[in-house]
Formats: C-alpha cells, sequence, structure tokens
C-alpha cells in the first residue's frame, strides 16, 4: 500500500520554497487543463453539473460572455472575498482562475455533443474520473487551493463551523442560485455529489508531491479529505 503523503500548510513564499518547483508547477498546470477539460466532457453529456457549474452554465445563459469565461469572472470574485478573511493566494490560486476556464472552452470548441444516452452516460462517467484525477494533480501540486476552496476553509476558520457544514452550505446556496437561473441539474449533479470525494482520496496521495514541511507549519492531511473539490 501506497504511504500517504501528507498535504502541508504553506504560505504563498513557502509554496514557492519548498522544493521540486519545475516538477510541481507542471503537474498543476496539467491538473488545471485535465479539469477544464473534464468540466467540458460534464457540459457536452448534458446529464447535470456539480453545484458551482450549475452555477456557472446559468449565468452563462443570462449574460453574452462563453461558460469558461464566465468561470474566470466567478473565480476571480470568489478571490475578492478572501480578502476580509485574511486568505493568501498562491500560484495555484491565480493559475485556477485562469487555466480551468481557458481550458473549458478550447475543450467546448472541439468536443462534439454524444449521440444517445449511453453515450451521454459513458460521457459523464469519464468527466467525473477525469475530474477526480484531475483534482488530485492539482491539489498535489501544493502550490496554493482554488478560489473556492480557499473561501469554505477561509469561513471555517474565521466562523468555527466545520468544514463539512460550510462546503455544504456553500454549495447548496450556489445550486439553488444556479438552478433558479437555469443552469442544468441532474442524474451527474448527484453523481458528481456522491463520487468526487472518494475520487479526489483515490487519486491524491499517488500524485502528491512529498515536501519537507516548515518547521512552524503543520501538516493538513486531516482537513484535504474534506475538501473533495479543487476550485
Amino acid at each position: 500500500m501506497r504511504r500517504s503523503v501528507p498535504l502541508l500548510n504553506l504560505s504563498p513564499r513557502d509554496q514557492l520554497r519548498a522544493g521540486k518547483l519545475p516538477r510541481r508547477v507542471v503537474q498543476l498546470l496539467i491538473g488545471l487543463i485535465l479539469y477544464g477539460v473534464s468540466m467540458a466532457m460534464m457540459l457536452r453529456a448534458t446529464l447535470g453539473l456539480n453545484p458551482w457549474d450549475v452555477f456557472h452554465a446559468g449565468v452563462t445563459g443570462r449574460v453574452p460572455v462563453t461558460f469558461g469565461q464566465v468561470t474566470i469572472i466567478v473565480g476571480a470574485l470568489v478571490l475578492l472575498l478572501w480578502i476580509p478573511l485574511r486568505q493568501w493566494p498562491g500560484l495555484g490560486t491565480i493559475a485556477n482562475v485562469v487555466v480551468i476556464g481557458l481550458a473549458v472552452d478550447a475543450a467546448l470548441a472541439v468536443m462534439a455533443a454524444p449521440s444517445g444516452l449511453l453515450a451521454q452516460v459513458a460521457l459523464l462517467l469519464a468527466g467525473l474520473v477525469l475530474n477526480g484525477l484531475a483534482g488530485g494533480l492539482y491539489i498535489g501540486s501544493q502550490l496554493g487551493p482554488g478560489p473556492r476552496d480557499g473561501l469554505m476553509t477561509g469561513l471555517a476558520l474565521r466562523t468555527g463551523l466545520s468544514i463539512r457544514l460550510v462546503r455544504t452550505g456553500l454549495e447548496l446556496t450556489v445550486l439553488g442560485a444556479g438552478w433558479l437561473l437555469g443552469g442544468p441539474v441532474g442524474l451527474g449533479t448527484v453523481l458528481y455529489a456522491m463520487t468526487i470525494g472518494p475520487l479526489v482520496q483515490f487519486f491524491l496521495p499517488r500524485v502528491t508531491v512529498s515536501l519537507e514541511a516548515p518547521p512552524e507549519r503543520h501538516p493538513l492531511s486531516r482537513v484535504a479529505p474534506a475538501v473533495g473539490s479543487t476550485r
């Protein structure tokens, strides 16, 4: 059995000084690109999206911008909410805002919608697995949380509520808002909620880059399994 590699609570400066930076940056970018591709696969399957993407799709239907552009704009706005929470973004946080949105638009431009229910289900399931792998790659690069995960952990720290409770509240809120805006809720939404945590938990220890923790830092291994999403 593979030994678990801890995720470290690193400051933005420590993230860049922790070693193995070229490998980690490449892994970060691969993870973010694959994440965007997995989002496009679930969109093309038309069987429902994860809560944040239900919201993104709902907004896309109301404004003259692409899905990827909405993803970038929402990510940037969420990042602003870090300021009162005193959260500090890392390289991975900034890259997350931009790269995923560009990747999903590029993938949508070349990916055709499947014909037939079986093809739709197959594309949805493949997108879910790829999303879990991409999340593991991105988180495992240890270059900072995504804007949405940073908002979640920041709120948990400031309110004293559990990660699970804060995440559930946030995702129910954006899911409800997205549904009211006309975003697609369906089988994919339910499957995502049920499988993304176990998928990321499966892939994460296999792709996390092992780093030496600075003396004053402590592993986040207890928090990581609850984070389930990379954005």
